[in-house]
């Protein structure tokens, strides 16, 4: 057995005005948020997750690919992002997903069962196999004091 793990990171800022648009993370709407900035539905959490799968086949989806997706075919869910990242495994089968996120709002504790289970929804993995924390970072960061939200993910393959 061969084994492979893929580090994926993104992070989007807060839209300065609150808008029709929905907070969006790990695929789970967050109501009453202000949403993130960004040409799709900003979803830092499948963000990373398809930056992590990336990081296994070698073939960068968020780029050329999501833009094409969502500025000419006008795809903005991210789970077609993660989905498409998912077409280029090949062998290697996912079996842990582990991810990080760092922010001072919203709070995301009360919504990771929800998170976990559309992740592992997506993926196709139980949801046991889904790992999900949050931390405000002391408010070291940018992020910390609630100005946007990054994640840092880990994915893990197996062939």
């Amino acid at each position: 057995m061969k084994v492979k793990t893929g580090l994926g990171q993104d992070s989007h800022r807060f839209e300065a005005q609150k808008t029709d648009k929905q907070l969006v993370l790990g695929g789970v709407v967050f109501e009453n948020e202000h949403a993130l900035l960004g040409n799709s539905d900003a979803d830092v959490v499948l963000h990373a997750i398809a930056n992590g799968i990336s990081g296994i086949t070698g073939v960068n989806i968020l780029g050329k690919i999501s833009d094409d997706l969502c500025l000419k075919q006008g795809i903005a869910d991210s789970k077609v992002y993660v989905q498409e990242a998912l077409n280029y495994l090949n062998d290697w089968e996912i079996c842990h997903i582990s991810c990080s996120l760092e922010c001072k709002k919203p709070k995301i504790t009360p919504k990771i069962p929800e998170m976990k289970q559309s992740i592992a929804q997506l993926l196709g993995l139980m949801v046991d196999d889904v790992g999900i924390t949050a931390t405000t970072g002391e408010g070291l960061t940018d992020f910390g004091r609630g100005e946007g939200i990054q994640v840092l993910c880990i994915v893990t393959a197996v062939k």
